[in-house]
Parts: structure tokens; sequence; C-alpha cells
């Protein structure tokens, strides 16, 4: 299978993940943000977020064993991971801790960035350029040392959340929060 069809079967099984995927109205759904996520790389700049990667990776081997039609190239399965990937996989772990559904604490991060408003109908240049921004924000972690502007946001840091990993950083939040 190419590769392009490949990934476009794993983006959509990804959104699967979290959101419907037979909805017609454009202002429900979000493909071409999902798609600009899926392209752009979560890059690990604290100590231990390479296990985010890691993660992020696995979902395509649990995406594979649910389509036992299709193989994963070792290039592919080898390839950055998303920041798709990785707001799926912190989802899961707030799910995990909290007890919510994926999907709820998915949209919950996308909310956090105000990425929630770029639907499919709304997406356009300057949609695409803010979110790059966005989330080379996250990625390069210049938002405030308290979290502001980046996923986990806090009231009382006791780190400067930018030198902190993501699991720690999701950790605290969580404490705080709820």
């Amino acid at each position: 299978m190419p590769l392009e069809e490949l990934d476009e079967q794993y983006l959509e099984w990804l959104y699967s993940q979290v959101a419907p995927v037979k909805v017609s109205a454009r202002t429900r759904t979000y493909w071409k943000l999902f798609h600009q996520m899926y392209k752009t790389i979560f890059v690990a700049l604290a100590p231990h977020d390479e296990n985010r990667i890691a993660d992020g990776r696995d979902l395509r081997y649990e995406f594979l064993a649910e389509r036992e039609d299709l193989q994963g190239d070792l290039d592919w399965m080898r390839s950055p991971c998303s920041m798709l990937e990785l707001f799926i996989i912190l989802a899961r772990q707030l799910s995990f801790e909290m007890d919510d559904p994926v999907d709820v604490w998915f949209w919950h991060l996308m909310e956090t960035l105000d990425l929630v408003q770029f639907n499919d109908r709304k997406y356009n240049s300057h949609a695409e350029e803010e979110i790059e921004r966005t989330l080379d924000r996250v990625i390069w972690r210049n938002y405030e040392p308290n979290g502001q502007g980046g996923l986990f946001p806090l009231r009382n840091p006791t780190r400067d959340q930018r030198k902190v990993e993501l699991w720690y950083q999701l950790n605290a939040y969580l404490l705080e929060q709820f």
C-alpha cells in the first residue's frame, strides 16, 4: 500500500478515536485541523518527553493490530510522532487518571489552546498560520513559566513548566485543577 494511502487511513483512525467520522456539517468537523496537526512533528525538548514520542508511535501498532489487512512500512512506523498523536496520547492519560472518556479530554486540550474554533468551515490560510503558531508555541515551549499558553496551565506552579516533562505537567495540572 502506498504510504500516502496508509497515512490517510491512519489519520481517519486517529480522528475516530476522538470524534465521529461520519459527520457532514463542516461546522462540526475538524479534518483540516487534524491533518495539520498530523503533519506537525512533536519535538522532545524536556528530559523524558521522548517517552511521549514512543507512546505516540505505539498508536500505529494499535492501528495496524485493528486492521489486519494492512502492514506498516518500517520507515512509517519509525517516523516522528505527530502533534495529533501526542494530543491523543495525553488525552488517554488524562482519561485513565480521571476516568472520563478520551474524547472529552482531547477536546479539553484543544480548548485550552483555543484550537477548537478551527473547524473545517473556519479553516483558511489565516487559521492555518494561527494553528502553526499555537503548535509551535507548545513544541518549542514558548509559553509562560506557569504553563499559560501551553497544554497544562497552572495557577501555582512550583517549577518553570517550560522545563518540566509533559507527564509531570499533566499530573500537576490534574492535582491543581481537579
